[in-house]
C-alpha cells in the first residue's frame, strides 16, 4: 500500500471505528461489539481500495462486522458496575438485553449516543422508517420492562 492509501485509511479509521464500535457495542454488548468492529475494520483493510469506492462504507462494514461474529456464540452482557451512586437505573441491563437486537440499536444510538434515525439507518442498511418503528418499539418495551410511564 501506498503511503497517500495509508494516510486515506487512517483518516477514515478515526472517523469509522468509533461510529461502528458505538453501534455493534449497542447491538450485541460489549465483547461481541468490540470484536465486531475489529473484524469489521481488518476486512477494509484488506480490501481498502473496495472501501474507499463505496458509498456508504461504514454501513457496508456494519454488516460485514456482523456476518463475521454471528457464527459465536455470545451472550449480551450490560452488567452493573460494582460502586456507590447509581448513574442508571440497576435494571436497565437486563431490560435492554430484552430488547431485540435491532432495538436496542436504535434505543442505544438514539437515546444513548445521540445519533439521528438517518445516522442509524445509514450505518444498519435500514430505512428511517424501519429505524423508528424498532425505537418506538423498543423505548415502549423499555418503559413496561421498568415501570415508567411517558408522563416522567
Amino acid at each position: 500500500m501506498g503511503e497517500g492509501t495509508v494516510s486515506d485509511f487512517s483518516a477514515f479509521f478515526a472517523l469509522a471505528e468509533p461510529r461502528l464500535r458505538r453501534a455493534f457495542v449497542s447491538a450485541y454488548g460489549g465483547e461481541r461489539g468490540r470484536e465486531a468492529t475489529a473484524e469489521a475494520l481488518a476486512w477494509a483493510w484488506e480490501h481498502w481500495s473496495e472501501v474507499e469506492a463505496m458509498d456508504n462504507p461504514i454501513g457496508y462494514l456494519f454488516r460485514v462486522g456482523r456476518s463475521r461474529t454471528r457464527g459465536r456464540r455470545y451472550r449480551v452482557l450490560f452488567q452493573r458496575a460494582d460502586g456507590g451512586d447509581q448513574w442508571f437505573e440497576p435494571r436497565l441491563g437486563d431490560a435492554l438485553a430484552a430488547l431485540t437486537e435491532r432495538q436496542r440499536l436504535a434505543v442505544g444510538l438514539v437515546h444513548g449516543y445521540g445519533w439521528t434515525l438517518r445516522e442509524v439507518a445509514d450505518v444498519c442498511g435500514l430505512r428511517v422508517t424501519t429505524v423508528q418503528n424498532h425505537l418506538e418499539r423498543g423505548t415502549a418495551r423499555l418503559r413496561a420492562l421498568l415501570g415508567v410511564s411517558e408522563d416522567v
